[in-house]
């Protein structure tokens, strides 16, 4: 998994005075858990935009004053409610022999016959997924070839499974699906409302005699002499 640098400063002073001090220099208090201790840290805003405003997964490769380094993954963040900017950040920090889990994204490939040929519409039900690895197994996506699918075809977590690392999800939940489209589902109806009505016209022509006349009973009556 690619990594990316972040230059970060320790804090000495932790509290939401000194938080505040931050933000409005145009840092991000940072902590990093995982460690024999947590490390407090700040970073300029703008160094984390590669990290955070992005579909892709990175770990992260955190130096202090261009010294000590420490690799970690992203475990929470928080944003402004109204301006959406970086309030704060969690890390955890990697080690090597130790499995970590990472939500990465899933990456779709190819062309699926039922959306081409068919008329359906791919749905895609997971756009990213929680997944256990070591830190040198996690992958940079997942990725979902969607190449054969024809109409009501699925792909699901057991056909994108890879031996280095586990999901966390059930084997059968459904990453995404061919489904018929509601044009498609909408003018197949509409077709049958109009066989059957053409049926029920059928059925009731044949009830009554040509002409559209019932047949007469004949007079039974003997004509006396």
């Amino acid at each position: 998994m690619k990594s990316i640098k972040i230059n970060g400063s320790k804090r000495e002073s932790v509290g939401k005075s000194s938080a505040k001090v931050l933000r409005n220099a145009g840092k991000v208090p940072c902590v990093v858990y995982g460690g024999e201790k947590p490390v407090h840290f700040s970073a300029d805003e703008i160094s984390f935009s590669k990290l955070v405003y992005t579909p892709n997964a990175h770990t992260v490769a955190i130096s202090f004053d261009g010294k000590s380094e420490i690799n970690a993954i992203i475990q929470d963040i928080q944003f402004h409610p109204v301006s959406e900017k970086i309030l704060h950040i969690d890390f955890l920090q990697l080690f090597e022999g130790k499995e970590v889990t990472m939500t990465i994204p899933v990456k779709y490939e190819g062309n699926a016959p039922g959306v081409r040929n068919e008329g359906g519409i791919l749905s895609k039900n997971k756009r990213k997924l929680s997944v256990r690895a070591l830190p040198k197994d996690l992958p940079d996506y997942i990725k979902a070839d969607i190449s054969n699918l024809n109409l009501n075809d699925k792909i699901t977590i057991y056909d994108v499974s890879d031996d280095s690392f586990k999901f966390l999800h059930p084997d059968n939940m459904v990453v995404c699906q061919v489904k018929m489209s509601r044009a498609s589902l909408s003018l197949s109806t509409d077709d049958e409302e109009q066989e059957d009505g053409e049926e029920s016209s059928e059925g009731s022509e044949t009830s009554t005699g040509e002409g559209g006349e019932a047949p007469k009973a004949e007079d039974s009556s003997e004509t006396k002499e």
